[in-house]
């Protein structure tokens, strides 16, 4: 395939490596997938974003091609766990994405039925096979500026009015009532609606979860993390805030065992690597202390006005 040059492109608006991340209604927008159901991948454990400030949860350039390759995958009929090893696999090859639009020109993800890789189109490299599909990297980038400003989409509530619905559905409004203010316990009552649709749906363990902490009751929200772990172990979120009842508990080395798990199957999970820091920076582990926090930069892509970034960048020099 030939690829133009960079002189035949327009002038970059957006360029990945200064981003400071991706909302999900402006990856709904890029990708073309509803809200509803990015937030829904995200919580289950399948993909999701990466970058965490505060309690807003950003996508990096990274996750946008995560996401997009996932949504093809989907549309082709891929069961999930091959997408998540794909997926998984992939993130080998995905560090190189989040440089330059200039660097992104030569680059396309392409999937063979088996491999997801990102091909240098300068390099003498094909992936093997019949490409079921495949797409430019500077193509998504100029889709993601063209969707930066466009406004944002708020996840509405329209209630259920009758029990018959499907498990997705329960679960979607759950997390639509759960971001409005003083609607937990309604959010709480989705939940249930849907585990009763469908008892392994292990993200709504999650979010009782976390909806139990919130509200001061650490034993109900360590045991539905649990029960959420016992139906998906893959399920990054629910094994991130059990390390975090662990840490706050003082049974550091478990909390450190989880996070290093989380890592294992999200190995962007930039809050897991700063949590991670800090437990074994506890433990004594300063030189892995390092290396995390390092990563959790890296992750974060920061501005320095990000108290979490100066906490972490002054932690950083101190354990040097």
């Amino acid at each position: 395939m030939v690829m133009s040059s960079a002189k035949d492109k327009p002038e970059p608006v957006y360029d990945p490596s200064v981003s400071e991340g991706f909302t999900f209604a402006t990856v709904a927008a890029i990708t073309g997938i509803a809200e509803s159901k990015l937030r829904y991948w995200s919580q289950t454990g399948f993909v999701g974003p990466s970058i965490r400030k505060g309690t807003r949860q950003l996508y990096s350039f990274r996750d946008l091609v995560c996401v997009k390759a996932a949504g093809e995958l989907v549309d082709r009929g891929f069961k999930t766990t091959q997408i998540r090893e794909a997926l998984l696999v992939a993130q080998t090859s995905l560090p190189h994405v989040d440089g330059s639009r200039e660097a992104l020109l030569r680059l396309r993800v392409a999937f063979n039925g088996v491999s997801l890789v990102v091909l240098d189109e300068g390099a003498a490299y094909e992936v093997s096979g019949q490409r079921v599909f495949d797409f430019g990297l500077a193509e998504l980038a100029d889709q993601a500026s063209a969707a930066m400003d466009a406004t944002p989409i708020e996840l509405k509530s329209s209630k259920p009015e009758n029990t018959r619905l499907s498990a997705y559905n329960w679960f979607v409004e759950g997390l639509a009532l759960e971001a409005q203010e003083g609607r937990q316990d309604e959010a709480v009552s989705c939940y249930r609606q849907a585990l009763a649709a469908d008892p392994g749906l292990a993200a709504a363990h999650t979010n009782l979860g976390g909806l139990a902490y919130r509200r001061g009751d650490r034993q109900a929200a360590r045991a539905a993390f649990e029960k959420s772990l016992a139906l998906d172990p893959e399920q990054s979120e629910a094994r991130f805030n059990l390390g975090n009842l662990l840490l706050e508990d003082g049974d550091v080395d478990l909390a450190a065992a989880e996070y290093r798990q989380v890592l294992t199957t999200t190995p962007n999970f930039a809050d897991a690597h700063y949590n991670l820091a800090t437990a074994l920076e506890a433990l004594g582990s300063k030189s892995q202390a390092r290396q995390h926090l390092g990563e959790y930069l890296r992750l974060c892509q920061p501005k320095g006005d990000d108290p979490w970034v100066l906490e972490a960048r002054e932690r950083l020099e101190k354990l040097k």
